[in-house]
């Protein structure tokens, strides 16, 4: 499942990121890449633990809890702490699937890469190419969003950026450890609880819309890891 949520962060909260970020000493990014993801990328990061990844990733995690789509997409068990990333002169990722396992630097927590994030910190108009190119079951699709806008889909998916050509292309990545460990269940419950959701607002006071909410929680309760 690939969705895009929109309006992440406000065009404030983008400013106030970029303008940190803009600031910031990047470094290469292969720091955090397997051996095979490290021979095709390249790329700039901030390091994990960098007080503007810190900051700016607690903006990111609080703008998430506020989030029903975000929530009701990807039932989030763990996420790993926002990264931040930079390509630009024609840097690159190119196709890879991303690690199952990561842990994060401050604590050694280790969690599941079940979702993969994005989330745009560059309008489009600043820069030419790096595409977000997702390959799966459900197709092949290029993503290129606003900034404050997010996408997210399976990390078990194959992936890449196409080049950056002209400007930079900024933005935040992490992944989430869901509740639901497969992607086709997840998906299950994204689309049963859009349904509900609609049902309300169309036939509000519908019997049919608390049947529907205890199969969803029943659903949830069989198939949840926590």
């Amino acid at each position: 499942m690939l969705i895009t949520i929109p309006d992440v962060l406000t065009a404030g909260q983008v400013a106030e990121a970029r303008a940190a970020l803009d600031a910031a000493e990047w470094v290469d990014g292969k720091v955090t890449a397997g051996y095979m993801a490290q021979m095709v990328k390249e790329n700039l990061q901030l390091p994990e633990g960098h007080p503007v990844a810190v900051r700016l990733g607690e903006m990111v995690l609080a703008a998430l809890a506020r989030s029903p789509l975000f929530m009701s997409a990807a039932l989030p068990l763990r996420v790993f702490p926002p990264m931040f990333n930079r390509y630009t002169g024609g840097g690159h990722f190119g196709t890879h699937v991303d690690t199952a396992i990561r842990a994060t630097a401050s604590t050694g927590q280790r969690i599941r890469t079940d979702v993969s994030a994005t989330l745009f910190l560059s309008a489009p108009e600043e820069y030419e190419g790096g595409e977000l190119y997702v390959e799966d079951s459900y197709g092949a699709h290029s993503v290129k969003l606003p900034s404050g806008h997010m996408v997210l889909y399976p990390a078990t998916s194959l992936h890449r950026v196409a080049p950056v050509t002209r400007g930079a292309r900024v933005a935040s990545f992490f992944w989430v450890q869901s509740m639901i460990r497969s992607d086709a269940d997840r998906t299950l419950l994204y689309d049963l609880d859009m349904a509900i959701q609609r049902l309300a607002v169309d036939v509000p006071g519908n019997p049919a819309g608390v049947q529907l909410t205890g199969v969803y929680h029943n659903l949830l309760r069989r198939w949840a890891e926590m």
